[in-house]
């Protein structure tokens, strides 16, 4: 089992940013690739960012790239989400998951976090 903790949702004001973290236990943390996925209100989870075990390789989703930056500390066992440039349709609950496979993790990963709800107000 992989447990996961996410923090550092918060209010901020369109333009503005945020730093998610997530927080992993119970087994190997480089031995699985990481990801954030969202879930705006009224609307389907859909994918965000996700890196690889390393943290050489990283995938964006369309709406986010150039603004947000996945990266990871596996010495701390830790994937951050770096949310700049923040606009209103950002507004969701932002979840990490985690799975062996980054394939895999972006169709249906192996395990979640709670999620941490960021608000962005225009």
């Amino acid at each position: 089992q992989v447990q996961l903790v996410e923090s550092g949702g918060g209010l901020v004001q369109a333009g503005g940013s945020l730093r998610l973290s997530c927080a992993a236990s119970g087994r190997t943390f480089s031995d699985y690739a990481m990801g954030w996925f969202r879930q705006a209100p009224g609307k389907g989870r859909e994918f965000v960012a996700s890196i690889s075990w390393g943290g050489a390789t990283t995938y964006y989703a369309d709406s986010v790239k150039g603004r947000l930056t996945i990266s990871r500390d596996n010495a701390e066992n830790t994937v951050y989400l770096q949310m700049d440039g923040l606009k209103p349709e950002d507004t969701a609950v932002y979840y990490c998951a985690a799975d062996r496979s980054i394939g895999r993790l972006r169709i249906g990963p192996e395990y979640w976090g709670q999620g941490t709800h960021v608000t962005v107000s225009s």
